[in-house]
């Protein structure tokens, strides 16, 4: 489930257009503040002030910038989307769900870490120590970039069932621990300077 992020002064167009996004959008988890966890979508309402601070923050999460009056000075690029007010309920909302694309769907979305990177489209992964690339299925690819986005935090088996998995009933947490057994034997190959999830505290992370 995505988390998004709404940031406002005007309290009852927050409410009314994060509504209109849970009622339209349920996909999206809808967070109160900045908890320092993963974020997939940001919206500045009539708040560009705070773009160059959340882009410190958050380089690659798309960032919706809503402005009641028109700054050329801002534009829209592959990860900032500038959307004029009032809104058009339909495109604004359709643009959203896009958004939550666009880190795969550009340039933008291969990530590296620890001389590896990871391209989500194709599904593989380039070791760049021997230029090896390595096949992922989609429930791996999902694995890395979930542990990617949440960065050095440690994340639990119970939150991956739920962010990549879903609750599915038909998955348990040996599940999670099979999977990333299988994706490390296959990108690993036991060679310590190659390791890619870290297991600390019964959880994961990425080894960045």
């Amino acid at each position: 489930m995505p988390n998004l992020l709404f940031i406002s002064d005007n309290a009852s167009f927050a409410e009314d257009l994060c509504g209109q996004i849970k009622y339209h959008a349920p996909e999206f988890n809808i967070l109160p503040e900045d908890d320092g966890g993963v974020l997939d979508i940001i919206i500045l309402d009539d708040k560009a002030s705070l773009l160059k601070e959340i882009r410190a923050k958050h380089p690659k999460t798309p960032v919706f910038i809503l402005q009641s009056e028109a700054d050329t000075t801002l534009e829209s690029s592959n990860l900032n989307i500038v959307v004029s007010k009032p809104l058009q309920l339909d495109s604004f909302l359709n643009q959203l769900c896009a958004g939550n694309n666009l880190l795969d769907k550009s340039a933008d979305g291969y990530l590296h870490f620890n001389n590896y990177e990871l391209r989500p489209i194709a599904k593989e992964i380039l070791n760049q120590r021997n230029n090896e690339v390595i096949k992922l299925t989609e429930k791996e690819v999902s694995i890395i970039k979930y542990l990617y986005r949440a960065k050095d935090k440690i994340v639990g088996k119970n939150e991956l069932l739920q962010e990549v998995w879903g609750y599915s009933p038909d998955v348990s947490t040996h599940t999670i621990e099979t999977h990333i057994y299988r994706l490390r034997q296959k990108v690993e190959h036991d060679n310590p300077e190659a390791q890619l999830i870290m297991t600390e505290d019964g959880g994961y992370k990425l080894k960045m």
